[in-house]
């Protein structure tokens, strides 16, 4: 989801929610959250608590995975003796990343097939240009991730959701035979199922293409629709 559109709220909005955060900015979310995880061991060590412990929580949320990446890279360096993820060379560092996202998904499998919880996972959104094999390249929002990170975790999610502000355009004259395109709207918020040019999504559920992404709601919203 893009800055400031409420994806924290809706992790919290979740249905008995837990959050393991990477990032700073929670205290005012209102619902129950391990400590800032400042390092890979340490969220695997919350997935585990809720895997060996008894409790009533039925949702995870991380919250966020681009703040999370780092944390991975770290790890991920610190298994190949390398200072930076940029040392391996050839982008070999983000693909020897991706055993620690497996670590990552199989602990929340394991979470979702044997403990019955649900899996959330929130990130930020970035644009970067998208290279069609088919038209002239363009800008879109993607996940804010390494591509090999995003596919993977795309590939593994059932539903992919972006969430925006819903915007239309108008075009206004300003002489001389010119007009000028101008955006309007952006207090309406909907989350997007399916994927278009602007942004990826998916789902492998029957729901519509687009949800209100009302404040506190959008969570009940979603499960009515699935």
């Amino acid at each position: 989801s893009i800055e400031g559109i409420g994806k924290s709220t809706f992790g919290a909005s979740a249905f008995k929610p837990i959050i393991i955060q990477t990032e700073d900015g929670l205290d005012e979310i209102d619902a129950p959250k391990f400590a800032k995880s400042t390092s890979f061991d340490e969220v695997m060590a919350n997935l585990r608590l809720l895997y060996t412990e008894a409790h009533d929580y039925k949702t995870v949320v991380i919250d966020t995975i681009d703040w999370l990446e780092p944390l991975i890279w770290h790890a991920t360096c610190a298994i190949h003796a390398k200072d930076n993820i940029e040392d391996f060379g050839y982008g070999k560092g983000f693909t020897y990343a991706l055993d620690q996202w497996v670590r990552l998904l199989k602990a929340l499998d394991h979470l979702r097939n044997e403990r019955g919880m649900a899996i959330l996972l929130i990130g930020h959104s970035e644009i970067k240009r998208f290279d069609s094999p088919d038209v002239e390249p363009y800008d879109r929002y993607q996940v804010k991730l390494h591509k090999l990170a995003s596919a993977k975790i795309i590939e593994w999610a059932d539903l992919t959701i972006f969430a925006n502000y819903q915007i239309f355009t108008e075009k206004t004259e300003v002489g001389f035979s010119k007009k000028v395109v101008r955006g309007t709207g952006g207090q309406s918020r909907l989350m997007y199922t399916q994927e278009r040019p602007a942004f990826k999504a998916k789902s492998r559920y029957d729901i519509p293409a687009e949800l209100p992404f009302v404040k506190g709601e959008a969570w009940n919203v979603l499960i009515s629709a699935i």
